[in-house]
């Protein structure tokens, strides 16, 4: 395996019990080495979220959709970045684009009705 994938999956250990602070050290250091690879940004991008560091989360997500502009989820964790930083009217448009994307979402469909109400 190479040290990268080593980096991400130390990272994404980390998030999965509940140390977003240390997932960020292994993580910034596999962007670095992979700076295109959504996968790892994704995982900071919720790390970053968990510590509400809503617009370094934001940055994260705005760059995995310039690389992949149909990912349901990137525009769902964006809209929720969107929200937490007071901006609802944007928050809307990436909720929409989720749910368009992956209709059968529950999660996606909630955060856009509660905007929309």
């Amino acid at each position: 395996m190479s040290e990268t994938y080593d980096l991400y999956r130390q990272g994404r250990d980390h998030l999965a019990a509940g140390h977003a602070a240390q997932a960020t050290v292994a993580l910034e250091k596999a962007k670095k080495r992979e700076p295109r690879k959504a996968s790892i940004r994704e995982a900071l991008g919720i790390a970053y979220y968990r510590m509400r560091r809503f617009a370094e989360a934001e940055a994260e997500f705005r760059t995995i959709l310039e690389l992949q502009p149909v990912d349901h989820y990137a525009h769902f964790a964006l809209g929720r970045c969107l929200e937490k930083q007071g901006r609802p009217a944007e928050a809307v448009g990436h909720y929409r684009l989720a749910s368009f994307f992956r209709p059968q979402s529950r999660d996606y469909q909630q955060a856009l009705a509660n905007l929309e109400s």
